[in-house]
């Protein structure tokens, strides 16, 4: 089955030509990137192989914050730190949700309100908490930003992780209700009227669309019921790429694209096709500005809470041992690295390092290539 690189290399020259005059920095080295990763354009390494002597090729990975080839082991790495700060309680699962008629505004100012976004999110949720009303107390926040659907239409929304309870003005713990963290229709006008006032300070001279009569904004919370590991895979997902996998682009063919998605009404495996120019223009839109942080962590899990952290998980493991999470399987071993590999050729000897390939520098006519393991 095809992938994103290949799609990048075949129809990558024509959106340019037709797009170039117009794109962002950042949309053009995702293209360059993405389309060279794992192929001479980005150099690599040359291998021998001790027992047969045949030559062998491993070209770098792009390393691209957008690739859905890379990043496998960033990716682990990430969960199991993620794992380690968890505190023994149960969790929530909110989702802060941009309206509509904001997001063209959203698309063309990402630089400037990403960060209002997240932040806002986390703070209108944090002071809602700090209400004696509700919990009384500040809870541990992680906040990831995603700015697609199931079909990579541009909808910027921000996840939120939060701890079911938080220290309170005393460094006292204060739990949760099981099925309560805060009141979403105050939260939701909280964030709203937040939001607003930021992005008018942000952006002083941009004026705001109206927005349409009744409009909704839409804040989802519940418990994170089919447990917490499970919301924090979703989320190391994307935390190294963005959109989509390769695992579900599964053709193209006659300049169309078809990948699979799940539908959002039914939970079904559905199917849609695409001109390949749109396609990448729906990928590209997800490419965040460079030097971007598209995750970040509030309350108990900001970094000035670190030994506070620490603490309050060896206080709550040996207090409420029936909330602790349930062990989780280790991630499979890193790779081993190619020198170490046995030849693909003859399966016998390994491979020893000879030398490394500048970028753009191809196997000689003649010299087999054998599908190894990126360097």
């Amino acid at each position: 089955m095809p992938d994103l690189a290949d799609i990048i290399r075949r129809h990558g020259p024509e959106y340019l030509a037709r797009y170039g005059h117009a794109m962002p920095p950042s949309h053009r080295r995702a293209l360059a990137d993405l389309g060279g990763c794992r192929t001479p354009a980005m150099g690599g390494r040359l291998y021998v192989c001790d027992h047969c002597g045949r030559f062998h090729y491993a070209y770098h990975s792009c390393r691209h914050r957008a690739c859905p080839a890379c990043h496998g082991p960033d990716t682990h790495a990430w969960l199991d730190a993620r794992r380690r700060d968890l505190l023994p309680v149960p969790y929530f699962h909110l989702v802060f949700t941009v309206p509509a008629h904001l997001r063209d505004h959203f698309r063309s100012h990402q630089k400037a309100l990403y960060p209002v976004l997240l932040q806002t999110a986390a703070e209108a949720l944090i002071r809602l908490a700090g209400d004696p009303r509700y919990l009384g107390a500040t809870p541990a926040v992680l906040a990831v930003l995603h700015t697609w659907s199931r079909t990579l239409v541009y909808h910027p929304h921000v996840h939120l992780l939060v701890s079911g309870g938080g220290l309170d003005p005393d460094a006292r713990w204060k739990s949760a209700r099981p099925a309560f963290l805060v009141p979403v229709r105050a939260l939701s006008k909280l964030f709203r009227a937040m939001l607003l006032d930021r992005i008018a300070k942000a952006l002083p001279d941009v004026p705001l669309p109206p927005p349409p009569r009744r409009q909704q904004w839409v804040v989802h919370c519940r418990p994170a019921v089919h447990g917490t590991d499970r919301v924090l895979q979703y989320l190391a997902r994307y935390i190294h790429r963005v959109a989509l996998t390769n695992a579900r682009i599964l053709a193209l063919q006659d300049g169309q694209v078809t990948f699979r998605y799940t539908s959002a009404a039914d939970a079904r495996a559905r199917t849609i096709t695409l001109p390949a120019q749109e396609f990448l223009r729906r990928f590209l839109q997800h490419v965040l500005p460079k030097g971007f942080h598209k995750v970040r962590y509030y309350g108990l899990w900001a970094a000035s809470n670190r030994q506070r952290l620490a603490a309050l998980q060896l206080l709550l493991a040996s207090d409420n041992p029936p909330h602790a999470q349930p062990p989780v399987d280790p991630p499979d071993p890193p790779t081993l690295r190619l020198h170490q590999s046995p030849c693909p050729t003859c399966r016998f000897g390994r491979l020893v390092f000879v030398r490394r390939l500048r970028r753009g520098e191809r196997a000689p006519p003649g010299d087999p290539i054998a599908r190894t393991r990126p360097a």
